[in-house]
């Protein structure tokens, strides 16, 4: 036998009253079991991916509004992809929104496409961004590998941590890391060595 699946949520800074609200309202739509909780938007919704889990083929997946479902456009379609694949409808009580209609799929349709343009507009503004900094001299792009061997050289040769530090861009910690296997302790006396010899010539 198919279920009503509702979801209620409000911020940790909404009153309880805004969730007992929610809930009224599923329950009035026909909601047979509820999941509720307290989180922000952007935080772990632990009763969220519990209703999804629990929803089977032919259940409906209810909210009151769609902000306490998903973060973003891109959000709402992933998950309204895992209800199609599990064949579970989804309805939005404030929007009138039912995707077991002929207008709930083609409002859904529109809304992917509208999660399809902001995705191309972001990366737009991406390749955009780059290429600015690029011709200002300011893009880095992915760090670069740093080579261990290299830097132990340098530090054989005589170069100074400072030194070592400009030639490769990173940082003191770094070094140190990259020094090893000596520790910082024998490091420290394998380079007070390297002073002496080179003191010695």
């Amino acid at each position: 036998m198919s279920e009503i699946i509702g979801y209620a949520r409000t911020s940790t800074a909404d009153q309880l009253a805004g969730i007992n609200s929610q809930i009224r309202e599923l329950k009035k739509a026909g909601a047979t079991k509820l999941y509720t909780e307290q989180v922000s938007s952007i935080g772990k919704r632990k009763e969220l991916d519990a209703a999804l889990d629990f929803l089977r083929e032919g259940d409906s997946f209810m909210v009151t509004k769609l902000d306490r479902l998903a973060r973003s456009t891109r959000h709402l379609m992933e998950i309204v992809d895992y209800l199609q694949e599990r064949k579970v409808a989804l309805r939005i009580l404030d929007m009138g929104l039912d995707t077991s209609t002929p207008s709930g799929e083609l409002i859904l349709t529109v809304m992917g496409a509208i999660a399809q343009f902001e995705r191309s507009i972001m990366l737009e503004r991406q390749r955009e961004g780059i290429a600015k900094a690029k011709s200002e001299g300011k893009y880095k792009g992915r760090p670069k590998h740093i080579n261990a061997d290299n830097v132990r050289e340098m530090k054989e040769n005589g170069s100074s941590i400072k030194e070592i530090m400009a030639e490769h861009k990173i940082s003191r910690a770094s070094v140190y890391r990259l020094l090893k296997p000596y520790g910082r302790t024998e490091m420290n006396d394998y380079i007070e060595q390297i002073k002496k010899r080179q003191s010695r010539n």
